[in-house]
């Protein structure tokens, strides 16, 4: 570290240069004592956590969960009992997540930082080449959507709308042996669904919920339906789930923090 705590930390009160001076001696495997980093504030923030100026609670919260298993909420089998902790509410990610699969050659494109105006541009440019959207996302109100020659549809269309969902389009495209085969939802409140033909879906059903639908989704996997996509809006979420999607079993698990154990669980 090129700057010294005592020059980084020159114009601060004394906690922050013994912060700083405590965290860079820090091992690199080393566990935080998390309690003594909130004490050295004492001195300026008051010892009594309700009058402080600052709100400490998810500090306080993360001592005693130091070194202890986090929790996690799975819903998978048949049971039908909403998980009675808190879970995550539907709010949106800030962090953009990228995944890439090796197959063979095609024509692929993507448009991101996207706005409302400009998406019916990228669109259509990309529907007169022989390619069709087969992922979309939202960050910021801006969206991002992958284009390619891959998906097998052989038709496509698709409604940016002010509602999350729009029930009506939605239905009337059912009717017309379309079904969702992507979805986002922005911070705003609106959403983006994606609706193609060329899919092995039969029948589709989906449900908009301020909480994450666990009874609905146990409910609709008893009668052969597995979830195909989902989104959040504002503080939202949108679950769509399908039948013939050539799933044989599924799991939904949500989870505070990546869910790596979840993961390699599965994966056994």
């Amino acid at each position: 570290m090129c700057t010294s705590p005592e020059s980084l930390c020159s114009f601060c009160p004394q906690p922050f240069k013994e912060f700083v001076e405590y965290v860079v001696n820090l091992k690199f495997d080393e566990e935080p004592n998390y309690a003594k980093c909130i004490s050295l504030f004492d001195s300026i923030v008051g010892p009594n956590p309700d009058i402080r100026p600052i709100n400490t609670d998810g500090a306080q919260k993360l001592i005693h969960q130091v070194g202890q298993k986090r929790g996690r909420i799975s819903l998978e089998g048949e049971t039908d009992e909403q998980p009675k902790k808190k879970v995550r509410m539907g709010m949106p990610a800030t962090q953009w997540i990228s995944v890439y699969n090796a197959r063979r050659p095609m024509k692929q494109r993507y448009h991101y930082n996207v706005a409302d105006s400009r998406l019916v541009q990228h669109i259509d440019k990309g529907n007169e080449d022989g390619l069709f959207i087969s992922c979309i996302s939202s960050c910021a109100n801006l969206w991002a959507l992958i284009m390619d020659a891959g998906t097998g549809f052989s038709s496509q269309v698709y409604e940016l709308s002010p509602h999350f969902l729009h029930k009506e389009w939605i239905m009337d495209q059912w009717d017309r042996n379309y079904y969702i085969t992507a979805l986002a939802g922005a911070n705003n409140g609106s959403s983006l669904v994606v609706m193609s033909k060329g899919t092995l879906y039969t029948q589709q059903s989906y449900k908009v919920s301020d909480t994450f639908p666990f009874k609905w989704i146990n409910k609709k996997w008893r009668d052969g339906f597995y979830v195909t996509s989902m989104a959040t809006a504002g503080n939202k979420w949108a679950i769509v789930m399908s039948r013939n999607a050539g799933f044989s079993e599924q799991v939904v698990e949500l989870d505070f923090l990546y869910p790596s154990e979840g993961v390699h669980k599965r994966w056994d």
